[in-house]
């Protein structure tokens, strides 16, 4: 693995955004677009041109995020791989270095359980288990059912930080929020269940459908509407 992963925020040049309606929106996504485009083709380099030890840091990346700032996250995710620890310390040492990253004992210990779990004869086998299956859809179920730490968003993020993802959901309260001004949903729900979850995504889809915006660029518009740069 590279000893330094860091991918910096992409800033528009124009102002951010705070139309609420899908014409504004629109309008906003061709000044970001440019931006949106450049990230994709990094996400579809990951998956085919990264290393087992690449794809498992994206899956670290977010196995920290929940209920953490993305940016602390992915600056503890540099921090472990230039200190040779992803893959060779304890729950213990990885909780010591990510100080930044809340609930940080739990999450280490997710990380190296993580890391046994895809590790067959010594070596990395993420990105050689992820490619047996044929649905994305049922490929999140096995993420969920058997990495503890991730739900519906996390593993949402991580299938579309490494390219395969795109129709994915990653439902944060940022990207609820919007999708309701926007009139994707009539309304936040108060808790996501599976059951929840899965239909807020069909309507996240349908939005994109109806807008013309790909759902794969829908996520990264919203965060660059509230923040005015394109991260992960």
């Amino acid at each position: 693995m590279k000893k330094n992963p860091l991918i910096k925020i992409d800033f528009l040049k124009t102002p951010t955004d705070n139309s609420k309606d899908l014409a504004g929106l629109k309008r906003f996504w061709k000044n970001a677009e440019h931006l949106i485009n450049k990230r994709e083709k990094h996400f579809d380099d990951v998956w085919k041109n990264g290393t087992e030890e690449e794809i498992f840091a994206e899956l670290v990346f977010c196995l920290f995020t929940p209920q953490s700032k993305a940016l602390s996250c992915w600056a503890a995710v540099n921090e472990l791989a230039e200190k040779n620890m992803i893959f060779d310390s304890t729950d213990k040492q990885i909780a010591n270095v990510i100080s930044k990253v809340r609930f940080r004992n739990n999450k280490a210990k997710y990380v190296v359980e993580a890391r046994k779990f895809f590790t067959i004869s010594g070596k990395m086998k993420i990105k050689e288990k992820l490619s047996s299956f044929g649905s994305i859809y049922e490929l999140r179920e096995w993420i969920i059912k058997n990495i503890k730490g991730i739900g519906y968003k996390e593993a949402g993020h991580f299938l579309r930080n490494i390219g395969i993802g795109k129709d994915l959901a990653i439902l944060d309260r940022h990207i609820l929020k919007n999708l309701k001004m926007l009139g994707a949903i009539n309304g936040i729900p108060k808790t996501l269940s599976k059951k929840t979850y899965i239909e807020t995504e069909k309507k996240m889809q349908d939005f994109c459908k109806k807008s013309k915006i790909p759902m794969g660029h829908m996520d990264m518009l919203l965060w660059c509407k509230e923040s005015g740069g394109i991260f992960k």
